[in-house]
């Protein structure tokens, strides 16, 4: 029987892929007057890929991402950010429209309330660090409905690192086995979720799972959702 529902948070319960692409099209509708933004957004998330995984890997720090996708992203244009100011300037400009455009799923707090009332405990795993993602919460008002919320910032180490999970279970005093974990990534979340003990749960709201994700997903035991309401059904079978 699961009693815990842990969650990730950015592309699971609150729209970040949404608030990116908002903030960065303001952003260059701002400093790049007469550009299109439109031709440019898939850049900007595929940096943010790039340089935040450089991040989470050990290779370059929190700030030091930040800067390298503010920089990468302007090159693009012609301009260098050549000061470590300039670079973090640019950032937090593009943060404050970032943040203007923060939102939740629509199914996020329908679940949430569903799994309360089922009785079912809740937390969340988020790879980030606390000054950043806490305002989400706050802002957004999901803060009271988690018990814990563990970020690989404060922790040490970031999914789908199983030492993550294990310590998440551990603050709950919950076996991993009457656990579940869900997130939008099949590797970093469902998956590494399933190699700790947990009940893995993909999240894949765009219904882009392949074959071989499929099997991968059914080969770990993993589920698949297209929607967050499908989940609390999906705890009550388990």
């Amino acid at each position: 029987m699961i009693r815990l529902a842990l969650f990730d948070l950015d592309d699971t319960l609150f729209h970040h892929r949404q608030a990116v692409r908002a903030g960065i099209a303001a952003h260059v509708a701002t400093t790049l007057p007469g550009i299109d933004a439109s031709s440019h957004l898939d850049r900007w998330d595929a940096l943010e890929e790039q340089h935040y995984h450089r991040y989470l890997s050990g290779e370059i720090d929190y700030l030091g991402q930040r800067r390298a996708r503010a920089r990468d992203f302007m090159a693009g244009f012609g301009v260098t950010l050549g000061e470590d100011a300039a670079a973090e300037d640019w950032f937090e400009t593009y943060l404050v429209e970032y943040v203007r455009a923060w939102t939740l799923f629509d199914d996020a707090l329908p679940c949430l309330s569903t799994l309360a009332a089922q009785g079912v405990r809740v937390g969340m795993i988020t790879n980030g660090i606390p000054s950043f993602q806490q305002p989400k919460l706050d802002t957004l008002e999901l803060s009271a409905h988690f018990e814990h919320v563990v970020t690989s910032g404060e922790f040490g180490v970031p999914k789908p690192d199983p030492a993550i999970y294990l310590h998440t279970c551990n603050l709950f005093g919950v076996d991993p086995a009457e656990a579940a974990y869900v997130g939008d990534r099949l590797h970093t979340d469902a998956l590494g979720a399933a190699g700790a003990g947990l009940l893995g749960v993909w999240l894949d709201r765009e219904a882009t799972a392949s074959p071989a994700e499929t099997a991968t997903a059914a080969d770990s035991g993993a589920h698949i959702i297209a929607s967050l309401h499908q989940l609390a059904p999906l705890l009550a079978r388990s």
